[in-house]
């Protein structure tokens, strides 16, 4: 119900829609930045792989993948899991448990193209340690997030 005031505005009480798109949009700003942090991270550590000589060559078509490819990827995967989290706020009864389940099982399957790659150990060693570290910055800050947005 709404009421008015002496110069004919409409005052409306907080309502839980506008406190929830609230929850939404500051899950996906966390979450945003948190890419930023996976991206750079990402970078760096491929960075140095190849600083200690790993060439990230994969035998499928002979090509080497490029530090911009590891910010690419990173990026857009990251993106997929704040999507994840925001369906997950939105619809679930459990969000951060739900979340916790998805990320890990998903992060645990991309685990698995580096093995299927047929690149040398190095190489795979290297690519799968790279798929972890956007994990460890992801999975724990959007999981919070949830945490933080759901009590």
């Amino acid at each position: 119900m709404d009421s008015t005031n002496d110069t004919g505005d409409v005052a409306r009480p907080t309502s839980a829609r506008t406190s929830h798109t609230h929850r939404l949009r500051g899950l996906a700003a966390t979450g945003f930045i948190a890419t930023l942090a996976a991206m750079v991270a990402t970078t760096l550590a491929a960075a140095l792989a190849q600083v200690i000589g790993i060439d990230f060559e994969v035998p499928d078509g002979g090509e080497t993948i490029p530090l911009s490819g590891f910010a690419v990827v990173t990026g857009f995967f990251s993106v997929v899991g704040i999507v994840i989290a925001v369906a997950l706020l939105h619809w679930s009864a459990r969000p951060t448990e739900r979340f916790m389940w998805t990320a890990v099982s998903l992060t645990a399957i991309s685990l698995v193209p580096p093995l299927l790659s047929g690149a040398n150990s190095a190489t795979t060693t290297a690519l799968l340690g790279l798929h972890l570290v956007p994990a460890t910055v992801m999975i724990p800050t959007l999981a919070r997030s949830i945490r933080t947005r759901t009590d």
